[in-house]
């Protein structure tokens, strides 16, 4: 079952019982040969490169798949804060870094 994962540092209905800490999910992928073609051939007429958005929303996928098992791990049923970041790495290998991270809480309903 997903756990709630939201940007804000609360959720209606909900107080904070405990914060478990930083939890983040991070992956670092690079194009298959046959996006880096199509993205390199896109580049070139410009517009939309498809295969580098790809590329980039599984990476994205998995890092949140990490992060998501990281915080049910240490014991959370939801995350806070949650944010993406993501930068480029090793130059001129077109490999793109996507972390995701978020404060691991465990929320209890509140009571009337």
């Amino acid at each position: 079952m997903p756990i709630p994962v939201t940007t804000t540092f609360t959720i209606e209905g909900y107080r904070i019982q405990s914060y478990l800490g930083v939890v983040r999910g991070i992956i670092v992928r690079a194009p298959t040969i046959s996006q880096g073609i199509l993205g390199g051939l896109k580049s070139i007429v410009g517009g939309r490169i498809g295969a580098y958005t790809e590329m980039c929303e599984q990476a994205r996928q998995q890092a949140y798949e990490l992060m998501i098992d990281h915080a049910v791990k240490i014991g959370a049923n939801a995350v806070l804060g949650f944010r993406y970041d993501a930068s480029d790495v090793g130059g001129t290998t077109r490999a793109t870094e996507v972390l995701c991270y978020g404060t691991a809480a465990v929320l209890v309903p509140e009571t009337a």
